[in-house]
């Protein structure tokens, strides 16, 4: 059976308790939708105030130390965000690789401390507008795929992939749809080569820049499985027309 799209909302630095409501309106709407599996990433601040507003849908973090616990000033650890009501967490996004320094080691070995902690884990990808235009685009992203991802079966069954070109997040541009599918085929070349079987069941999300006028089609492409959406989730209005592009895709 072809598994749920999956979209997601990185609220990133962003909301105060007011955003509350958005979360309960993206709630009773993801209710009405249930071929779509829906989820929010809040700021730490808000995940237990989220995990109490909401009844149907995800909750996560956007971000986990490698450590369980310890002398870390300002940061998070999964078994935290487990105590908080999170159900999942993202690692990897382009914006902490590029602005933490986060290698690809460090990157699995959060993946790898939150699936310990009972969490599912979605590693993000992607290349430069540089890389792709060096035409290393590919194999960039296979990299990071080979070095970030944790290894076993088991993980697989609790791993999303989201591809991100970090030139298309928050600017408005995305690549073309043959672009995404090329991508795509190749994150799934090599997940199916570290996981086997299993490989093919991990669900590969797109993000950077989606929104409601370009959700159908970038959804429709061969490979992906939902999307990782940032800007556009903190409006339950432009979010839920995501996940509506999403639920009429798999109505058809």
């Amino acid at each position: 059976m072809k598994a749920q799209r999956y979209i997601v909302g990185n609220w990133k630095m962003n909301g105060t308790r007011a955003m509350l409501n958005e979360a309960r309106a993206i709630d009773r709407a993801a209710a009405r939708l249930p071929k779509v599996q829906v989820a929010v990433a809040p700021p730490g601040t808000l995940i237990f105030r989220t995990r109490d507003a909401v009844e149907i849908i995800g909750v996560g973090g956007q971000d986990c130390h490698v450590e369980e616990s310890g002398a870390f000033t300002g940061d998070i650890s999964a078994a935290m965000l487990k105590d908080a009501g999170a159900d999942f967490t993202i690692v990897g996004h382009s914006e902490r690789r590029a602005l933490h320094a986060e290698s690809d080691a460090v990157v699995k070995a959060k993946a790898e401390t939150a699936l310990a902690a009972g969490l599912s884990v979605i590693v993000c990808v992607g290349e430069t507008e540089a890389q792709r235009d060096a035409g290393k685009a590919e194999a960039v992203v296979a990299a990071q795929i080979e070095g970030s991802v944790p290894r076993s079966e088991a993980a697989a069954e609790k791993l999303s992939v989201a591809y991100e070109p970090v030139w298309a997040i928050g600017t408005g541009r995305v690549p073309s749809t043959d672009d995404v599918a090329k991508m795509h085929a190749k994150i799934r070349e090599s997940l199916v080569g570290i996981y086997g079987d299993a490989g093919a069941a991990v669900r590969i999300l797109y993000g950077g820049s989606v929104k409601a006028e370009n959700a159908a089609e970038l959804l429709a492409v061969d490979e992906v499985g939902g999307a990782l959406v940032g800007g556009a989730s903190l409006s339950a209005e432009s979010f839920l027309a995501i996940v509506g592009a999403a639920a009429s895709l798999d109505e058809s």
